[in-house]
């Protein structure tokens, strides 16, 4: 009989395994949107470099406000270098965004005056050093603005492009290859030509999950149960990918080739074949060289399950991302019994309100691991440990949020 190891050990050996050096590559800056940085970025420069305008105004001396009405001497608009300076009683118009001329250390607001012929009257004053942008307002020169893993946005594009950043270094993506094992599953467009057959959705959910995730995808569609075909259609995914992720053909039942194949035919390492949670306790992960081979449950609600459990995380950590599972705490509105000596994810609904997450089981049905449209919705997985205790009404609870992968 095979030995169940817990859910916890099973990801304390999903950490540890580690890829072959994570690749990088360079992309155009609008490019990388959604893509994880493999290189701090660090300021080579002040912003702004010289002190400037925060607003439309007049560069003056902070003391001469005191002589009620200056002389404007000259115009400054952004982008342009005024030789004129500031000197007592005189002003130059300066621009949001100019430089501040030579000997001004405040500027009034055009609000503030009255322009009266050449002059302006000064009807309010302001402090010293009013509407300033001092050197490195923005960021100093050899600051760390942006972690490595960090998962490029809008806001990151916006800071690599005033670094004059043209080209955003990135971790390469994971390349996932995936398989449905079975002879009597369809794939789509396939006929059916008997009552038994079965139509998959088990790969393209998984594919679906991958891409999410920021992987690219090798689709290999629907694989018959025959040892020579499995094999060939595994080795060619370990060739060409990463990650090989499999479904159906890793329980106990005469035509669960796939793991005869995984063990026997490829010689992987198993790292470890069953886990102690519903769903998907027959998940198989092995790895080959330095490729990573993730075999699921056949059920669709147990194979999308471990995909999101085992899958997604390397993903996340092999592109070099800083992303976790969206786990939170819920209350729950209802009293929930612990069923079985497993760490157990059931599909509940999700809302936040009132400050909190909290969730409910209205119209989730109730049956075998083969009912995906549970997902459906607003969903999230409620968490219950091996070693839980009953969940009472009102309580709070681990989820994972299925609305954030």
């Amino acid at each position: 009989m095979r030995n169940f190891i817990n859910y916890e050990d099973s990801l304390n050996i999903l950490n540890s395994f580690i890829l072959k050096g994570k690749i990088k590559e360079k992309i155009f800056l609008t490019d990388a949107i959604g893509r994880t940085l493999s290189s701090d970025v660090i300021a080579n420069e002040n912003s702004p470099a010289f002190i400037t305008s925060g607003m439309d105004g007049y560069a003056i001396r902070y003391e001469d406000q005191k002589l009620g009405s200056l002389k404007i001497i000259d115009k400054n608009p952004a982008g342009s270098v005024v030789e004129s300076k500031v000197e007592k009683s005189v002003c130059i118009k300066t621009f949001t965004g100019s430089l501040m001329p030579e000997g001004a250390d405040t500027l009034i607001p055009i609000e503030n005056v009255e322009v009266v012929g050449e002059d302006i009257k000064i009807i309010e004053e302001v402090p010293q050093g009013f509407a300033l942008r001092d050197v490195g307002e923005n960021y100093k020169k050899n600051e760390v603005l942006i972690k490595k893993g960090t998962t490029i946005g809008f806001a990151e594009i916006g800071v690599m492009a005033s670094l004059n950043i043209a080209q955003a270094t990135v971790y390469s993506k994971v390349v996932v290859s995936i398989a449905s094992t079975g002879s009597e599953i369809l794939d789509i467009g396939e006929t059916q030509t008997n009552k038994a057959q079965i139509r998959s959705s088990n790969h393209l959910t998984v594919e679906a999950l991958a891409k999410k995730a920021g992987a690219n995808t090798i689709q290999m569609g629907v694989i018959k149960d025959d040892m020579d075909s499995i094999t060939q259609m595994m080795k060619t995914a370990l060739e060409n990918s990463d990650i090989v992720v499999t479904t159906g053909g890793v329980s106990k039942g005469d035509y669960d080739f796939v793991q005869d194949v995984v063990k026997k035919e490829l010689d992987a390492e198993v790292l470890f074949h069953g886990v102690s949670i519903k769903p998907g306790n027959p998940i198989l992960l092995a790895k080959k060289e330095n490729k990573l081979i993730i075999s699921l449950p056949g059920f669709a609600y147990s194979s999308t399950v471990c995909a999101i459990l085992y899958l997604l995380p390397m993903i996340y950590k092999l592109e070099g991302s800083n992303k976790k599972l969206p786990i939170v705490k819920a209350r729950i509105n209802e009293d929930f019994p612990m069923r079985m000596p497993k760490t157990v994810f059931t599909a509940c609904n999700v809302k936040y309100e009132e400050g909190e997450y909290k969730i409910d089981f209205d119209g989730k049905r109730k049956g075998t691991s083969a009912i995906l449209t549970n997902m459906l919705g607003s969903p999230a997985l409620l968490i219950q440990k091996k070693d839980s205790n009953n969940i009472k009404a009102g309580e709070l609870v681990n989820i994972l949020l299925l609305s954030e992968l």
